[in-house]
């Protein structure tokens, strides 16, 4: 269908900060011919090493690099565009820990952070559309393809075919949604 990426979240890393799924991963990267993109739970900088190592083309950090700003730099210093920030926001607030807290820290502060230490890609999620099915919040996406020099992958109410276009028309670099893994089929893992 066009897809160049497969966006992972390994929920079982982002509970224990290791990498108990990495063999489908790893099989992910080597059979699917997708890139795989892969967050949850990268904490350490062995973890992010063993995920490229095993294939992965991009590792996501999320709450660590908001929480350990030293520790992204360390990455990006260290694996460059291989590494992106995941960026849950509610209400244009970044929210950390599997968005049980919600900080103070201004989404557009983040980023201009995150361009400083060297962050290529984030990945933003719009928490209140995540999962509606109601459309994309085309007002945050427009603004920081306007406010920031990153390459934004949206994510968070795409429904339509109508979202992703419209995401495409703000020069947001990239899309991903979440589906259930009944509604996936995975020929390559057989």
């Amino acid at each position: 269908a066009g897809a160049e990426y497969l966006h992972v979240v390994d929920l079982e890393g982002a509970k224990t900060g290791g990498t108990p799924n990495l063999p489908i991963i790893q099989a992910l990267a080597a059979s699917s011919g997708l890139r795989i993109q892969v967050g949850g739970g990268i904490r350490k900088e062995k973890v992010a090493a063993e995920y490229l190592s095993a294939g992965v083309e991009r590792i996501i950090i999320g709450t660590a690099a908001v929480t350990q700003p030293g520790f992204i730099q360390t990455l990006t210093d260290r694996y460059g565009e291989a590494v992106a920030v995941g960026l849950d926001v509610r209400q244009e607030k970044v929210a950390i820990k599997g968005w049980t807290e919600t900080t103070t820290l201004d989404l557009f502060d983040v980023c201009q952070q995150m361009e400083t230490i060297g962050v290529r890609t984030v990945i933003c999620t719009d928490i209140a559309k995540d999962g509606a099915m109601a459309g994309i919040n085309q007002t945050l996406y427009l603004r920081l393809s306007r406010e920031t020099n990153l390459q934004v992958i949206a994510s968070g109410g795409i429904s339509t075919m109508e979202d992703i276009l419209a995401l495409r028309d703000m020069q947001i670099f990239g899309a991903t949604r979440a589906c259930s893994p009944k509604a996936v089929s995975r020929p390559w893992l057989r």
